[in-house]
């Protein structure tokens, strides 16, 4: 899986964190990530959808959490390139103790957005 991204100096964040609200993540997802706007969409239709259904906001603090991590990680070209190759790394491991340490990779780069999001 390739990522394209707007280009700056240094490893600093590309834009500022954006706030976790889904206007503001779908602009900030345009701006460092526009290939991952249709599964934004896709993501966010299928979050309201299954609040409808279960009378429940949950699917939508997961759906923004979810995004918020994930724009964490594209805001940030090192960290970007790190996730993505170890997502690539995985999906090609032809052994599944490799796949496993390249989900791992993966999954801490997740871990750490996700907690930098939440205390932020």
């Amino acid at each position: 899986m390739s990522a394209q991204h707007v280009e700056t100096a240094g490893d600093g964040p590309l834009i500022p964190r954006p706030e976790c609200t889904p206007a503001a993540l779908r602009a900030a997802c345009a701006v460092v990530a526009p290939q991952l706007l249709a599964a934004y969409d896709q993501a966010k239709d299928y979050a309201l959808a299954e609040a409808v259904e279960y009378g429940s906001i949950k699917p939508v603090h997961a759906y923004l959490n979810h995004w918020a991590a994930l724009i964490e990680i594209e805001r940030h070209p090192g960290m970007a390139k790190a996730y993505h190759h170890a997502e690539y790394l995985a999906h090609v491991a032809t052994a599944p103790d490799e796949a496993r340490t390249h989900l791992t990779t993966a999954s801490g780069i997740y871990r750490g957005a996700a907690k930098a999001v939440r205390t932020a």
